[in-house]
């Protein structure tokens, strides 16, 4: 199963917590930070940038020379217009199902929420994910967890990026739903994360 395809690879993950970490980071601060090649990393950008997961922003300069192209993570506070068009068209879908489908949400959410829903559904599928939602309990399965095999310290890197993404479509898709967390297992194939509203 792939994952993001965005981050599809394992450099693009480790830039994204680089960013995730700390905003605003030229390409020089990453290649510094992950020991990769200035065009590797403006490449990897652009991927995420095009997944709608890092924006860009031309740094505001008082003196003289060129200015730096600053990236940070897509948030509420750095709105990304692409992960913005895709949960709108993620909302009409969605609302276009429950006319067609009516009492297939039963769990009595607004339909803000529904609509966060919507777009995450639709990220995670877009992803190779099949995500099993419950509205009543507000999980998502995700298991088996294709990273269930990585070392302990990537799989730490993986789960803090995907439950960042995933909150950042939350937030991007607009209202009360954010990540609260994974739920504990024992078995690392087990991926359930727990929503809050």
């Amino acid at each position: 199963m792939a994952a993001y395809s965005a981050i599809s690879s394992y450099s693009r993950v480790q830039l994204l917590h680089l960013l995730q970490g700390r905003p605003q980071r030229s390409i020089a601060e990453l290649c510094e930070a992950t020991g990769l090649h200035a065009n590797t990393v403006r490449e990897h950008m652009q991927r995420l940038i095009d997944g709608g997961y890092v924006v860009a922003e031309t740094e505001k300069r008082t003196v003289r020379g060129r200015p730096r192209v600053l990236y940070s993570a897509a948030s509420p506070d750095e709105a990304s217009p692409i992960a913005q068009r895709k949960a709108r068209d993620a909302a009409r879908r969605g609302d276009l199902m429950r006319r067609v489908l009516p009492g297939a949400h039963a769990a009595g959410l607004p339909t803000e929420a529904l609509h966060q829903l919507d777009a995450l559904t639709d990220d995670l599928g877009d992803a190779g994910f099949d995500p099993l939602v419950d509205e009543s309990a507000l999980t998502v399965d995700l298991s088996p967890c294709p990273h269930g095999t990585a070392t302990d310290a990537d799989r730490r890197v993986l789960c803090h990026v995907h439950l960042g993404l995933m909150d950042g479509v939350l937030a991007q898709a607009g209202g009360p739903l954010r990540v609260a967390g994974m739920a504990p297992s024992c078995d690392p194939t087990q991926c359930v994360v727990r929503l809050a509203g």
